[in-house]
């Protein structure tokens, strides 16, 4: 009986928009235990503005018929698309909550023994949803609730991320979708069905018989679904198209030049030995796409981008893109609608140069996670290999030697602690490749004894202090490739001088700062051409 009652309220071919009944039944859940639902939930508000919230003109144009059997109420399945969302439901869970809950059937204003509906109502309003011009105009209605109740006043701070979204549909290969983009030109387009094809019979689902382990048949079919493929689409491009048809032939023409390239005959193709950038992986869903989430794992189908607000745990923004969409770009559209300067937190996907720029530019302040340091010379030492203790402001070097810190956040400073040397281990790490040299490290001199000069990093934003000096007739070798200035020619222990130089009584020497902090001697050999 109850599984009757489901499917009766199936709308699946509903014509015209259902609406809620204004009289309470008997047993209206509102009005029988309307107590049990605590103040200030989710479900007590939709339970007193759900209709102000969802109006059933904010949905006609999902109906424009006048005819058919009525839909479920739009409140009614706006309501429970809030709460699933808010609960992270599948469609199946939420109809069971719907079902059982007596909240949710406060919320929704129905009464203890309705049925709810089937599960795939949702997906049939989704759809509805996602073809119409508004297709966002739940998240926007309860948007404007937030607005207009501040509940977000005072609440500066937005945390961006991403998550995948597997796709149903099944990955197709170069020559499966060769097939199905032809067959689908062929029924939606006339002209096209009127071309003589000779590749295979398109109205059998299956692929042609061939010696697939056999490369000269291979290519043999090849060529000739995309001969057929172009003359389709040359076909189709000498009449005037509609937008769902000119959809068909913009795919086809895709998967026709994404997979192949020419074969050693002139006329011949062949399956390219690449993978194409941006590539389609099925023409079921052609906005679906391919993302590695490491070298040997992957996915297909979209991401989901979010803008949150972490102590309420609203969402202010959202969107979807293909898989293999870029997170730094979408992070900084989902603040467009920010009235004033929000904190950012993220991830090191949102820390490149340019989104931390864009960020900026909006006068927007970031906590981001920096992308990983690259050494700057091979095995050398990155930030990410010192232990910085910000309450205990000192500074420890991958030897373990500690060195105050001037203040929480900064680098390190060896006033009043002199110079920690590393071992062997650090020397070995982080010597440069070159021969005929001895190589002693140090870790984090004074800054405020040193000429500075600060290099800007587009790659992760990082402002990194670099002080070298360079010793008379030194090379680019010697200083790894960093940028160098000279120091005044005066003693270590002077408040404003450099380390003395133990080659030939020189008084300045080469001196190479670690991305990391730690400082590296060159001491040349001497007899060394070009060397004191």
């Amino acid at each position: 009986m109850q599984i009757v009652a489901l499917e009766s309220r199936r709308p699946e071919t509903s014509g015209m928009q259902g609406h809620s009944e204004p009289n309470r039944e008997l047993l209206d859940a509102a009005a029988l235990c309307r107590q049990l639902v605590p103040e200030g939930t989710v479900e007590a508000f939709l339970a007193d503005h759900r209709q102000d919230l969802f109006p059933d003109e904010l949905f006609a144009d999902l109906f424009p018929s006048g005819r058919g059997r009525p839909s479920v109420p739009a409140d009614v399945i706006a309501t429970v698309m809030v709460l699933q969302a808010l609960e992270g439901l599948s469609d199946r869970d939420a109809a069971r909550a719907l079902r059982d809950r007596i909240s949710w059937k406060v919320a929704c204003g129905l009464a203890l023994d309705d049925p709810g509906f089937h599960h795939t109502v949702l997906t049939y309003w989704r759809t509805r949803l996602r073809a119409s011009e508004r297709p966002e105009r739940i998240f926007e209605a309860v948007r404007a609730v937030v607005d207009a109740t501040g509940v977000l006043k005072g609440r500066t701070r937005r945390a961006l991320d991403s998550t995948l979204l597997d796709d149903a549909v099944a990955t197709q290969d170069t020559v499966t979708q060769l097939i199905s983009g032809i067959r689908r030109v062929r029924r939606e387009v006339p002209a096209a069905a009127m071309v003589e094809l000779t590749a295979h019979h398109y109205e059998v689902g299956t692929k042609p018989v061939i010696a697939w382990d056999d490369p000269v048949a291979k290519e043999h079919l090849v060529s000739a679904l995309v001969g057929d493929a172009l003359a389709v689409i040359q076909a189709a491009e000498s009449t005037e198209l509609t937008a769902e048809q000119h959809d068909a032939v913009g795919v086809l023409a895709l998967v026709a030049g994404q997979d192949v390239e020419p074969g050693e005959t002139e006329g011949t193709w062949r399956i390219a030995e690449r993978v194409a950038p941006d590539r389609i992986i099925s023409t079921v869903d052609p906005e679906a796409r391919h993302m590695h989430k490491s070298s040997s794992t992957y996915r297909d189908g979209y991401k989901a981008h979010l803008a949150v607000e972490p102590e309420t745990g609203l969402i202010t923004a959202a969107s979807l893109t293909p898989a293999n969409a870029a997170d730094g770009a979408t992070g900084v559209a989902l603040l467009e609608r920010e009235e004033e300067q929000v904190e950012v937190l993220a991830d090191s996907a949102y820390g490149s140069g340019e989104v931390r720029a864009a960020l900026a530019q909006a006068s927007h302040q970031t906590v981001i996670k920096p992308i990983p340091l690259r050494p700057a010379v091979p095995d050398g030492f990155t930030i990410e290999d010192f232990t910085i203790d910000t309450a205990a402001r000192t500074v420890t070097c991958p030897q373990g030697f500690t060195v105050p810190s001037t203040t929480p956040g900064t680098r390190a400073s060896a006033r009043g602690a002199g110079a920690a040397p590393c071992g062997n281990d650090a020397l070995a790490r982080g010597r440069a490749a070159r021969s005929g040299s001895t190589d002693t490290t140090i870790c984090w001199p004074p800054p405020e004894q040193r000429h500075r000069q600060r290099s800007f990093s587009a790659r992760t934003g990082y402002i990194a202090p670099w002080w070298n000096a360079r010793s008379p007739g030194s090379s680019p070798e010697v200083t790894g490739g960093f940028a160098t200035e000279a120091w005044p020619a005066t003693s270590w222990d002077s408040p404003t001088g450099s380390p003395r130089s133990t080659c030939g009584g020189s008084s300045t020497s080469a001196w190479t700062t670690m991305e990391g902090g730690c400082w590296r001697h060159d001491e040349p050999t001497r007899g060394e051409p070009g060397r004191e």
